[in-house]
């Protein structure tokens, strides 16, 4: 029965609601802006050809742009398709997982159990058994890849599963099983094999009605579409040669190795998947999967006798920063992506690239370190000036390429640039007088002071210790 609530009533809960959807643009626009200048002169002194990112807060996608090409005459953006390579591999283990919430098959299981055509050649006698499980770890001693030329260009001969399968014979273990880590692609393109045999359908078939669209991955597919190539799907470039060009790389179709590696998807739907991830956690009971077995999955699985690899259930599990992430990245001819997730906070950041010979890690990480940066309390004190009055960018020549200066919650941060590293290359001033600002120290008391100069009420100069930086823009 539906009851009317009282009008005061409904007044507060629409008040509530209005505080708490003020739009995070607002509360990060000081956050956002530099990431979005940092991002900008990484893609221009990196030469890359496009980029693209996003970052998620739970179940929204709270900033996604994108720098550069995805062609010579299409411009990325947060909805540009890129191979994702590798991430494919999440999606894989997803599957897997649905099939054991349905009770079909068991982490434990041996392998060719499940695969007739598993025939391998075991070197080791003593060797324990190769496992869904050990698939999963990559702690199977399988070889890394599967006995074709694959990843060489210029055209990328991947094999279909029957010329796989035909070469597996005469392929052998690298090590016993669950001795040590050793990424594999072979290993994770067999789970593939192992979705298809026991749910009796195509795997392509089977991730898109069982996992795509049920979380409505619209962009996301188990194949690179040569129709989208060069127009919604970027056409991808190789690692930078010392003339600091790129050559083009041909379209590939992953085949046979599609599970592992044959996905192209975008950074709005990394983002959707990541949500998916994060609402599951918080809420329990099953969608697509248990919670519990999402959970499972997260959860240290293995653990190399280095102790420098610790992998879950498909995922990467790693600490930077005290942080527990939770992560997966590709690399494929062409392209470099990187899926890292916060379950704790639940923040996810996504970049793609289509060059190689890159690091989307490090654009990931340079995201969350300028997000941790944000005020916990957003009570943001007041400037008695206007800081856009001095937000630009400087030169920082010859001793380094340039600085930027934007506002930041109340105070000026400076940042040089390019940097990996915006934790460490940001420095906070705060306005004393004037055109005058002194640097925050990490106790709160003030250090050195930069003054700007103004001509006709404009800066054009940056002055620290006695020397000045022109202003670029």
């Amino acid at each position: 029965m539906l009851h009317k609530l009282p009008s005061f009533l409904f007044l507060a809960l629409f008040t509530l609601q209005s505080c708490s959807a003020q739009p995070q643009q607002d509360i990060n626009k000081d956050a956002f802006n530099l990431i979005e200048k940092w991002m900008e002169a990484q893609r221009d002194y990196q030469n890359l050809p496009g980029i693209s990112a996003a970052i998620v807060k739970d179940q929204e996608i709270i900033w996604s742009k994108a720098y550069g090409i995805a062609s010579d005459n299409v411009n990325a953006s947060p909805s540009t398709l890129y191979s994702i390579c590798s991430i494919s591999k999440l999606f894989t283990s997803v599957a897997i997982m649905q099939l054991y919430d349905a009770g079909k098959l068991r982490l434990d299981d041996e392998v060719k159990s499940v695969l007739p055509s598993f025939n391998i050649k075991q070197q080791y006698e003593n060797s324990g058994p190769i496992t869904i499980r050990s698939l999963l770890t990559h702690s199977s001693g399988l070889p890394r890849e599967a006995d074709a030329p694959y990843w060489t260009g210029p055209d990328f001969p991947f094999p279909t599963k029957e010329e796989i399968n035909s070469k597996l014979g005469g392929q052998e273990t690298l090590y016993p099983a669950s001795t040590y880590f050793q990424y594999s692609n072979l290993g994770m393109s067999l789970l593939g094999d192992v979705i298809e045999e026991i749910s009796g359908i195509p795997y392509e078939e089977y991730v898109e009605k069982n996992i795509l669209q049920p979380l409505r991955l619209a962009s996301t597919h188990p194949y690179m579409s040569k129709e989208q190539w060069g127009k919604e799907l970027a056409i991808g470039y190789g690692a930078m040669k010392r003339d600091r060009t790129r050559d083009k790389v041909e379209l590939f179709d992953a085949k046979g190795i599609t599970a592992a590696a044959g996905y192209s998807s975008n950074v709005e739907d990394l983002g959707r998947f990541a949500s998916w991830q994060f609402r599951l956690l918080e809420k329990g009971g099953t969608e697509l999967i248990k919670s519990s077995t999402l959970k499972e999955m997260q959860r240290v699985q293995w653990v190399d006798p280095d102790w420098g690899v610790h992998w879950g259930l498909g995922f990467v599990v790693s600490q930077s920063d005290g942080t527990t992430l939770v992560s997966h990245g590709g690399s494929c001819p062409g392209y470099r992506t990187t899926l890292q997730m916060d379950p704790k906070n639940k923040m996810a950041y996504t970049v793609m690239i289509n060059a190689g010979g890159e690091s989307p890690e490090k654009f990931a990480k340079g995201l969350r370190l300028i997000m941790n940066k944000v005020p916990k309390d957003m009570k943001s004190k007041k400037s008695s000036v206007n800081l856009e009055t001095y937000a630009g960018r400087y030169s920082a020549q010859p001793w380094g390429s340039e600085t930027v200066v934007v506002p930041w919650y109340g105070d000026l941060a400076i940042m040089g640039l390019p940097t990996d590293n915006p934790d460490d290359a940001m420095t906070l001033f705060q306005h004393v007088k004037g055109d005058t600002f002194r640097r925050i120290r990490d106790d709160k008391t003030l250090g050195e002071e930069v003054t700007f100069e103004k001509e006709a009420g404009k800066v054009i100069k940056m002055w620290r210790n006695s020397n000045f930086s022109m202003r670029l823009d």
